[in-house]
């Protein structure tokens, strides 16, 4: 059995192969060649164990996560876990790997298939609201999507970013693209030709500006529980369709289904990213066009991401 650490896997990690892992992922999504169930979750004493697994025709994979809150307290993530792959045949465990690395990077690439496939190819400004490792990993795949020029970051904590700026434009590795850091979320948007918001708020973190958004792709991956919200209602002044992962997202993410509630959109306005890729159709050559996709990941993600992850250690 193979384990690979945060860096190993940073070491093997290629971003524009984790976004085609991502396309893949879209492509057996839309054949149904999985088995993904629900995901149990068992809490105890506000402490958390979430179990993801996920058959494919070629592997199986279980992501298992600890949420305990508490964590803060000790200067600790809330949220860590490993990622298990298991023989299809067998059930042989075949590599355990960094839960918190896999995620990371999986949900970057999801932001990144979204950027490759709903932004204008010309974009040379990406905003990141949230400061935190979904973030940084969200303007990686930014930067390897789209020839990216300046990357504004904004985070509401107020916390001193320098360290994490100079380690991000280090990670971006491009002379040509600079790090800024943004005082306030509408200087952001102002600059920004593509959002991404990737931060636990129970309320938007976008101003509710149309012209701020106009013209915009806005990907939106933090909100994930039906209390939790980034986008402002103003996004649907400027779109009728949002693009999503799986039905599911309506009911889990509170950027989905408290303007459902309210009867701004319907389920009828979500376009699923699998058929949408599978069409052939592209978004990104719409001038002064508004995109708006939302993701609230699923277990398949993380499998095929894993797999790819193990066939290059074995390769090396």
């Amino acid at each position: 059995m193979i384990v690979l650490g945060k860096k190993d896997i940073e070491e093997l990690v290629d971003l524009q192969e984790m976004m085609d892992q991502i396309e893949e992922a879209y492509r057996i999504f839309g054949a149904g060649d999985y088995f993904m169930p629900p995901r149990p979750v068992v809490e105890h004493e506000n402490k958390t164990m979430m179990y993801m697994p996920c058959y494919t025709k070629e592997i199986i994979g279980t992501k298992i996560l600890s949420i305990f809150p508490e964590n803060s307290k000790l200067g600790l993530p809330s949220i860590d876990g490993v990622v298990l792959l298991n023989d299809l045949t067998t059930g042989s465990p075949l590599a355990v790997m960094d839960g918190q690395c896999v995620t990371a990077y999986r949900t970057g690439a999801v932001g990144g298939v979204g950027i490759r496939h709903l932004s204008r190819k010309d974009c040379r400004t990406v905003g990141i609201v949230g400061a935190g490792a979904q973030g940084f990993h969200l303007a990686l795949y930014a930067c390897a999507a789209r020839d990216i020029h300046t990357v504004y970051v904004y985070n509401h904590s107020g916390r001193d970013l320098t360290e994490y700026l100079a380690k991000l434009e280090k990670s971006i590795d491009n002379p040509g693209t600079k790090v800024v850091q943004c005082k306030t979320v509408e200087e952001l948007a102002r600059n920004s030709e593509i959002i991404c918001t990737a931060t636990p708020s129970e309320t938007p973190v976008l101003p509710d500006d149309k012209e701020l958004l106009r013209g915009k792709c806005i990907i939106a991956i933090g909100s994930y529980t039906p209390h939790m919200r980034e986008i402002p209602d103003a996004i649907w002044d400027l779109t009728d369709k949002v693009y999503i992962e799986l039905p599911y997202a309506c009911e889990e993410s509170g950027d989905l289904n408290q303007p459902i509630e309210e009867g701004r959109i319907s389920v009828e306005n979500t376009v699923l990213m699998d058929r949408f890729l599978a069409s052939g159709a592209s978004e990104e050559e719409a001038t002064g066009k508004t995109t708006y996709f939302k993701s609230v990941g699923m277990g398949l993600f993380d499998v095929c991401i894993a797999q790819k992850l193990l066939e290059k250690a074995k390769e090396r």
